[in-house]
């Protein structure tokens, strides 16, 4: 058994769950792990539900000026910051095993949140992560997988917050699709509401609809694409979605989940929309805090809703504290599964790398030689198998810079990869993976590059020789046109030998090989040579290595 603690900073409120939980085991569509009922898709380990020890919420908005001013305020930091202190001494009093304390879309933006997460760490003794809406979205995925049986299904997620909304796509039970938005409760409130949401004129009325359009429309579109005309289910996560599950509930219930009737929900929109704050306390029983978001929040839901053209939402009752409860337990009692992490990288690698129309052939053979590579030099490039799948994306991504145009097209790479989402990379890896990208071709690595300097030593070494390796297996498709079909590695003293397969006529391949070896050569001195060499070269200078 393991006791387990999760806190979530969202813009509206921090909310901290302490559970137990045993080890799992294989089950098949057994009880959901978290809250009453449901199932669990089929397929690997399932937690068995989850016993609560402790579930506490704090309405501290700190979404309150981040939205408008772009910082939090003193007061908001000084009282999330004794949220957390009052968490922390809960946790030491049960003896938590394991915690971990995510900040959302306020953090996110606040240029200030540095200044919250040191004096989280130093008043309250909690070290707090800022997490992109990217990895927010996973961890709201990875509660619902466990909440529901959606194997062979395709479902859409909305997960709505004080500051953002994150759509996901998933078909059975793989993301094909993830986008964040810029729109969430707590922004619409302080953007368009005067910080107030209450009774909503015409006015006001009108400009959230066209807010909301403009900044969900295209994201929309492209969700109902990568659905291919099929929707099996919508799933709303939040507390907003939980409240209109009450408010809004379906006549009949699923038996896995609650639901919204959407028709009956824009019908509830309109009543609330002329009550005040106060009056949908006393006329719904909600919160004050729940009192004012509610109106923004069935916007947006309604918004995406029109647009799916859905009759209901489920509302499995899950968010994303009990993503984070999934993944430390998951984390606690099994291995570390780098297949299915390198597996989910190269998905979100290849979505991307299509979006710029790159050479998916070549990325995939660069990576297949870059890997081999990586394994068979184990022994002498100190490297872990979580640089294997950072590795592994940037092989496949290097050339993705090509886009822009192919002079530079490296320097283009990494620009591209540093600023664009890729599920299942944290942005410190994200940067890594750019810089490998940046340096396949041209000069090596240099500390007077600003995009070099930013990394962390441990991160500047790793991109060496990740990138001395990435170099090779580029150099074995050097024109993208598969003319080495294999490569295996072994060293041998000083000699690094390359046992390569392919086509006869592949001297040009070899020869850039050994043109681009020289990095490889100065961090762990090996020379390069060949088993079998198509055609033995003399030492020169190459006129062009791509």
């Amino acid at each position: 058994m393991a006791r387990l603690a999760a806190i979530d900073i969202g813009s509206n409120a921090i909310r901290l769950r302490i559970v137990d939980v045993d080890q799992p085991q294989q089950l098949d569509h057994a009880p959901g792990a978290i809250g009453n009922g449901g199932a669990s898709p089929s397929r690997g380990p399932r937690f068995r539900p989850f016993r609560d020890l402790c579930a506490e919420r704090v309405p501290v908005r700190l979404g309150h000026d981040v939205f408008t001013r772009g910082r939090i305020e003193p007061t908001m930091i000084a009282q999330a910051c004794d949220a957390l202190r009052a968490f922390r001494t809960t946790m030491d009093s049960v003896k938590v095993d394991r915690y971990r304390a995510v900040a959302t879309s306020a953090c996110r933006e606040a240029k200030n949140s540095d200044v919250f997460v040191e004096r989280a760490e130093r008043e309250a003794g909690v070290h707090v992560e800022v997490i992109e809406g990217l990895e927010e979205a996973r961890l709201v995925q990875i509660a619902v997988r466990e909440r529901l049986n959606l194997e062979g299904k395709t479902a859409v997620l909305i997960d709505i917050g004080g500051g953002s909304t994150e759509l996901t796509v998933l078909k059975g039970l793989a993301p094909v699709f993830t986008r964040s938005l810029p729109v969430g409760t707590v922004r619409l409130i302080e953007a368009f509401l005067d910080g107030g949401g209450g009774r909503l004129d015409d006015v006001k009325l009108q400009l959230l609809d066209e807010y909301i359009d403009r900044v969900s429309s295209d994201a929309a579109q492209e969700l109902l694409e990568a659905c291919d005309g099929r929707i099996d289910c919508v799933i709303g996560t939040g507390g907003n979605i939980e409240t209109l599950a009450d408010l809004a509930p379906l006549p009949l219930a699923f038996p896995e989940s609650r639901a919204i009737e959407v028709r009956s929900m824009i019908k509830l929109l309109g009543e609330l929309s002329t009550l005040s704050v106060e009056e949908r306390i006393q006329r719904f029983s909600l919160r004050p805090d729940r009192a004012d978001t509610i109106v923004p929040a069935t916007k947006i839901l309604g918004f995406i809703a029109t647009k799916l053209d859905c009759e209901s939402i489920l509302a499995p009752g899950v968010g994303l504290k009990e993503g984070v409860l999934v993944d430390l337990a998951t984390n606690h009692f099994l291995p570390r599964d780098f297949g299915q992490e390198a597996a989910s990288v190269r998905d979100a690698c290849v979505r991307l790398g299509r979006r710029y129309q790159f050479d998916e052939a070549h990325g995939h053979t660069v990576a297949r030689f870059t890997l081999q590579l990586f394994d068979d030099l184990a022994s002498v490039h100190g490297l872990e198998p979580r640089d294997r799948v950072l590795l592994l994306a940037a092989a496949l991504l290097h050339d993705v810079g090509d886009f822009v145009r192919y002079e530079g097209h490296h320097k283009h790479s990494q620009y591209i990869i540093a600023h664009s989402d890729i599920m299942g990379l944290t942005p410190a890896e994200r940067e890594v993976v750019a810089n490998i990208a940046r340096y396949h071709r041209k000069s090596p690595p240099s500390i007077e590059h600003e995009n070099f300097r930013a990394l962390s030593r441990e991160s500047r070494a790793k991109v060496k020789m990740m990138a001395a390796i990435l170099r090779l297996g580029d150099a074995l498709d050097r024109e993208h046109r598969g003319v080495v079909s294999s490569v295996r590695a072994r060293v041998e003293g000083s000699t690094l030998w390359l046992d390569v397969q392919g086509k006869e006529a592949r001297a040009l391949e070899e020869w850039t090989v050994r043109a681009k070896s020289g990095m490889l050569r100065e961090l762990i001195g090996l020379d390069v040579r060949f088993s079998e060499p198509a055609l033995l070269v003399r030492s020169a200078a190459p006129p062009s290595v791509r």
